[in-house]
């Protein structure tokens, strides 16, 4: 099936999928490439049956393109969920689940449920193994201390706190790809763990001056940048400091604020995953941030683990 992959609007997105069976039809060549393969032995041969079906031989099961991904059991048809899938992917600030069951023409409560199941498949760009020059920081996810109630402020002197906050740990390489995680603390336990696993060893990491960081200089290239005494980049050289990663940060707040106001700490990794998709391939098309994510759709989200 030619697919147009020049493909930069709305418009053109609904004029290209004209038809359930065209959904189909793309989704079996993007993800399968002409060799049908069973989502429940990879080795078995597969007879085609009707109503867009397959036979696994091996296990005797039926399955579709569906089965195993994001669409399956959706009672949502294929060309409302690539229209999601455009919308989500790109809008610079994401979309809210209330805006997008008005544009695709379902319930909010539907909407929110199809906008968790394609955050789910977000995280694939939230793994990439990090060399070079990375910075490593971390920032908090929640309100703001000047608008707690009197009795659940934070003195200044507790330094840094997460009382009503949710601790994100990220990594960023410059020119390069960005990693976040949602930390139950900003311990060392919880951050070095993650650098070890995701930075190559040798390379040069620039933090700040949080005792968490430190012992890191005997597997990495370690500066350190000291925000208590006002350094924000280093005198002796300019290329030391943190405002990459820092500048990344102020992005994914003002994406949670502005656009969804209230994030539960149960689904706050989604909406980072979501950012981190996002910001990882700012310099890619619209299609191509659409195709990219229907080739790892493979990831199903049950209601219940949602909600439960």
């Amino acid at each position: 099936m030619f697919i147009n992959t020049n493909i930069k609007s709305v418009l053109e997105l609904i004029q290209a999928f004209p038809t359930e069976q065209a959904c189909i039809d793309y989704l079996e060549e993007v993800i399968w490439s002409g060799i049908v393969v069973s989502p429940f032995d990879e080795t078995s041969k597969v007879y085609k049956c009707k109503n867009n079906q397959y036979r696994c031989k091996n296990t005797g099961k039926y399955f579709n393109i569906k089965t195993g991904t994001m669409f399956e059991n959706s009672k949502v048809s294929l060309r409302k969920w690539f229209l999601a899938i455009w919308l989500v992917t790109s809008h610079k600030k994401g979309i809210s689940s209330i805006q997008l069951g008005k544009d695709i023409g379902v319930r909010q409560a539907t909407a929110w449920f199809m906008l968790q199941r394609i955050r789910a498949c977000f995280g694939i760009e939230n793994c990439n193994e990090l060399e070079g020059v990375v910075e490593a920081d971390e920032t908090f996810i929640g309100g703001k201390n000047k608008n707690r109630h009197k009795d659940k402020k934070v003195p200044h002197s507790q330094g840094r706190s997460y009382k009503d906050k949710v601790p994100v740990m990220g990594m960023l390489q410059r020119d390069g790809k960005l990693n976040a995680f949602v930390i139950p603390n900003t311990r060392r336990n919880s951050i070095q763990p993650l650098i070890h696993r995701y930075v190559k060893t040798g390379t040069r990491l620039i933090s700040d001056e949080w005792w968490a960081y430190k012992g890191l200089h005997r597997h990495y290239d370690h500066k350190v940048i000291d925000h208590s005494k006002k350094e924000y980049v280093s005198l002796q050289d300019n290329t030391v400091h943190n405002n990459n990663i820092e500048g990344s940060w102020n992005i994914l707040k003002r994406s949670v604020s502005g656009m969804y106001n209230h994030v539960s700490k149960k689904h706050l990794q989604k909406y980072v995953d979501e950012f981190v998709y996002r910001y990882n391939l700012r310099e890619v098309t619209d299609y191509k941030k659409f195709e990219h994510l229907l080739n790892n759709n493979n990831v199903r989200t049950r209601y219940k683990d949602l909600t439960g």
